[in-house]
């Protein structure tokens, strides 16, 4: 396995009960530790909207900043 950095942006929302999930790919890994739930975060790819995944709050905190 190689390491890799993003080079580019990502537009996340923070998940919340109302939240819409249709289309919003959810890992398996995710799924067994209780996601969708609350600090995770929905993001989209801004080249294309319908292109949407969960990313868990820890793994955000851990890897994420403001742009």
């Amino acid at each position: 396995m190689k390491l890799y950095r993003k080079k580019g942006t990502v537009e996340v929302e923070r998940w919340s009960p109302g939240i819409d999930m249709e289309g919003v790919s959810v890992g398996e890994e995710d799924k067994k530790n209780g996601s969708p739930r609350d600090g995770d975060m929905i993001a989209r790819d801004p080249e294309n909207e319908n292109d949407r995944w969960l990313i868990s709050g820890d793994y955000f905190r851990r890897n994420y900043e403001p742009f």
